[in-house]
This record gives C-alpha cells, structure tokens and sequence, in this order.
C-alpha cells in the first residue's frame, strides 16, 4: 500500500486540534464559564486570545484553508498550546519554519559510524536512520534480537521487527510502551521529511496492517526519546533488561546510533550466556 507525501495543511490542523483538546483551561488559570463545554480542552477563542491571533485566524489553521504562519506565529501557538520540546519542533515542521537539509535521506551506513558499531561489541549496538533503518548492527545485537543477514532489507527496520516479526513482536515485555515511544518518533521524522515517498509508504503499510500503530498513530504523540530501558524475554536465555541510548553524531545527524547496556546483574548474566555461543 502506497500514500501521498506528508500533507501538511492538513496535518497542522489536525495537530492544532488535538493539543488543544487536550489543555484543561484551569491548569492556564482560565476563568470558568457557566456555559457547558461541548468540547474538550480549549475553546478556539482561548487559544486565539493566548496566542495573539485572531479567532478567525485559529478557525481557518483548524480547517487547513492554506495558511502558512509565520515562525513567530509558530512560536505563540506553540507557548499557548503548552507544547513539549519535541511538539514544538513538530509544529514549526509542518508549518516550513525549521530549516533542514530536505535533500539528504539516509539509506546506508557512514563507513566510520559502521566500523564503531562493530567497535563497540560486545556491547550490543547499531545504526539507524530517521526511518528506523537497520543500517549497520554488530553480532551481539544480532543475536539478542534476530539475525538480521536472514532478513529482507524492507525488513530491516526495528519498528518493522516489533510489528511484524513472529519473533520480535512477542519479545518485550512491555510491547505497548515500546510501540508508542518508536511511533512518537516517527511522526517527528516524518514532518522533518515530508518528501520522504518510502517513510510515507512504510507508514501507510503499518497502519493498514497492524491495529496496534493505527490507534497510536491517531494519537499524535510527538517525541524523540533517545534514552530509556527495555525488558525483552529471549527465547533462548530468559529475561534480559537493557538500557539503551541514542546518540546522534555531529559529522552525521540523520544517522542514530544505539548502544545497549545490561541494567541489572542478572541481565548481564544472561548476555554473556546468549553472546557466548
């Protein structure tokens, strides 16, 4: 299944939306109304009044009539709307405010970033893009996940891996958490690369074919989580806790790369047993 690139007038207004109805109006120290609330969150004239805009201005955004505010618009809604970091950078995306390298997509591993992944054994370790790429990967991550030679290269995508892969999809623990945080990402990756065709597809076919990604997805959660913990049953060995950083290099920005550590001594135990044969 294929889909048409990132539509962004659409997208704004859907998102503007949402991070609305999400605000409760006591938490901005609104007065209360008598009048009953037909909808949640925010009333457009709120958000108009804490941004600086017209109401008539917040309605055509909603309605996606083709506005493109400007960076300091951007930057009003998103203090009224209360956004993250990451829903900030969001929204200045889909509104063509956050300047970025619109040619440059990833699709194989820098030969020094390979060779330090390999470097880094026998931590388990390897290399994204913004899609969620495999690009590069040490036999220790090989063997704590699947032996990524045996794959396709489509398949080759860790959020590919945790949808849809009989092994990998039965692998963590807490597989609602894991799935949330990967799709978080790539709605951030996929505003910062609206002409990217095969990001767009990779996310249609998810939605189409997994229940799991098309609730979350609706969602609209923004976020870049570069740190965190994972607890995975391994078929061979048990239960094996990991603590996993990202680190993006200076040299290669569109490039992440993700180290594993055991987070408990029994974890560590468990790592050495699987990466010992």
């Amino acid at each position: 299944m294929t889909t048409a690139t990132v539509d962004r007038t659409r997208e704004l207004a859907a998102f503007l939306r949402t991070r609305r109805e999400r605000l409760d109006p006591r938490d901005l120290g609104l007065p209360p109304r008598r009048q009953t609330r037909r909808t949640p969150g925010l009333r457009r004239e709120e958000v108009a009044e804490l941004a600086g805009v017209s109401v008539d201005y917040i309605v055509r955004l909603e309605q996606a009539r083709g506005l493109r505010p400007s960076a300091d618009v951007v930057e009003a809604l998103a203090r009224a709307l209360r956004l993250a970091p990451d829903e900030r950078a969001y929204l200045f995306d889909l509104a063509r405010q956050r300047p970025r390298d619109a040619d440059k997509l990833v699709t194989t591993a820098t030969p020094p970033l390979a060779r330090l992944v390999d470097d880094l054994s026998p931590l388990p370790a390897m290399l994204l893009n913004h899609r969620y790429d495999i690009l590069a990967w040490n036999a220790e991550m090989a063997r704590l996940l699947v032996d990524l030679d045996t794959l396709l290269p489509s398949q080759r995508n860790s959020m590919w891996l945790c949808l849809m892969h009989p092994q990998v999809r039965e692998f963590y623990l807490d597989r609602e958490r894991v799935v949330r945080e990967g799709i978080a990402h790539l709605r951030a990756a996929w505003a910062a690369h609206p002409d990217d065709r095969a990001l767009t597809d990779l996310i249609a076919e998810f939605t189409a074919d997994n229940e799991d990604f098309a609730r979350l997805w609706a969602e609209r959660d923004v976020r870049i989580n570069g740190r965190g913990r994972k607890v995975m049953r391994h078929p061979e060995v048990g239960v094996i806790a990991v603590q996993f950083e990202t680190l993006r290099p200076l040299q290669d920005p569109d490039q992440l790369l993700v180290i594993y550590r055991a987070a408990d001594e029994e974890s560590q135990s468990a790592l050495d047993r699987l990466c010992a044969r």
